[in-house]
């Protein structure tokens, strides 16, 4: 297992005297014994979802396969919206304050925009049932399936090729960071990503081919 820590206080005083970080280190320490990969300190508050260490630390466990640790589940977030959308990532998410908590027992602090969720889809049935009762044909073959599946197909495609731009685009500042440090060729830059554990998209080491295949 490797373990990113995500820390946050909401005053630049507190970031300065490193008060409440201690206790985030030490609560943090208490759920892995393997070293940590890479610390990341916010100094926010918790009502802004515009942190820059935050998604760092995101793309960074992305990245290398990594589960984020915090200390607490404010400390994360206490915007349940904001909350949902971090659990729901592909990067998984462990809080010393609930250190056996599954998705459903996190997924509770985001009940209200979930409830919200509900009653829009409620009402959505709400009109296609008044639509059909008022002899609105609703779905079924009208002589576009064809093209419907095709315009399918193209969409894939498109979220395919678009996932792929946004691993490169997070992967190339470690490409750049690789050149700075004298890595030339790409054999030395794969052996550069693989020693921070920075993986593929598919969760495996890099290669020459697989480095020269993202920068074409």
């Amino acid at each position: 297992m490797k373990f990113i820590a995500y820390y946050r206080v909401s005053t630049r005083k507190q970031g300065n005297s490193g008060l409440g970080l201690d206790a985030q280190r030490a609560a943090v320490a208490t759920m892995s014994d393997a070293p940590l990969l890479a610390e990341f300190t916010e100094v926010e508050s918790g009502r802004d979802n515009d942190r820059p260490q935050l998604k760092a630390a995101m793309d960074y466990a992305s990245l290398t396969g990594a589960t984020l640790l915090v200390a607490k589940l404010d400390r994360l977030s206490r915007n349940a919206a904001f909350l949902n959308q971090l659990i729901d990532s592909q990067v998984p998410i462990r809080f010393a304050d609930m250190p056996f908590a599954d998705r459903f027992m996190v997924g509770m602090m985001a009940q209200v925009a979930q409830w919200e969720a509900e009653q829009i889809s409620k009402r959505t049935k709400e009109a296609l049932a008044a639509a059909k009762a008022k002899g609105t044909k609703l779905g079924g073959d009208r002589g576009n399936i064809t093209a419907i599946a095709a315009r399918g197909r193209a969409a894939s495609a498109c979220m395919r090729t678009e996932a792929a731009q946004a691993r490169a685009a997070l992967v190339m500042p470690h490409i750049d960071a690789a050149r700075a440090s004298g890595c030339v060729s790409l054999r030395e830059i794969a052996a550069y990503l693989n020693d921070r554990h920075i993986t593929t998209a598919r969760g495996g080491v890099w290669y020459a081919a697989s480095v020269a295949k993202l920068l074409s």
